[in-house]
């Protein structure tokens, strides 16, 4: 018998997760012709300009984890036994489902997701409801850079999955919350390698309190464990 990454859930999450990653299935031949004209600094590992475009192109993108990310994501917490979640970039909800799910099977705990426009996080919120696990999830409306500092207790996980030029602050910002032995997962190093090249090297880093690999998943995912405090203090 096959199986899917949606049998690790229950049946009304992954009904609301299968229509969602097929309406993102959907928009991937418009975010290709998108990034056609910079194919070539990809390639080559250069840095690419994203400017304002999260109130324009990207405001009605999903963008979201692949169907195997997401569930890797969902076997990490619960091998975590996690009750605290951070995520930067929650779009309109998919891997938020994901990671709620996991805390909801691990017995409780919060996903505190992070949102610019407005409207996205107003749909993730319903989509997060249609899934039944309202509870579990707390979605902060703005810019991350403000709305992640404040954040209470111990973060077993922190997916980094917004725009690539803040990843760094984002991390910076959320590091002094990283229980030791907590996983930070951030998506699409492969694909824009130049815009995280200062990201990685500073997780490669050991002194920033972190042991990093990249894994295969969508052509470089980086996968990093919260070793000790860093030497670098906290904002």
């Amino acid at each position: 018998m096959s199986q899917t990454a949606f049998d690790l859930l229950d049946e009304r999450t992954a009904r609301v997760l299968r229509r969602l990653h097929a309406e993102a299935d959907r928009q991937m031949p418009r975010l290709l012709v998108k990034y056609l004209p910079v194919l070539p600094r990809l390639l080559l590992g250069k840095r690419v300009d994203f400017k304002d475009e999260h109130l324009g192109f990207y405001a009605d993108k999903y963008i979201p984890l692949d169907r195997e990310q997401a569930a890797f994501c969902y076997l990490t917490l619960r091998a975590l036994g996690a009750r605290q979640v951070v995520e930067f970039g929650t779009s309109f909800g998919v891997s938020t489902i994901w990671l709620a799910a996991a805390l909801r099977d691990n017995g409780g705990g919060k996903v505190i997701g992070t949102e610019m426009v407005a409207a996205k996080a107003r749909r993730a919120r319903e989509h997060v409801e249609e899934a039944g696990l309202a509870e579990y999830v707390e979605i902060r409306e703005g810019d991350a850079r403000e709305t992640l500092r404040s954040i209470e207790g111990e973060v077993d996980f922190f997916l980094n999955d917004g725009f690539p030029m803040l990843a760094l602050d984002i991390l910076k910002l959320v590091a002094p919350r990283l229980r030791q032995g907590a996983v930070v997962l951030t998506d699409n190093v492969g694909h824009f390698r130049g815009n995280y090249r200062e990201y990685v090297a500073y997780l490669r880093d050991p002194r920033n309190g972190f042991r990093s690999m990249t894994v295969p998943f969508r052509a470089g995912t980086e996968y990093s464990v919260r070793t000790a405090a860093s030497a670098e203090p906290g904002p």
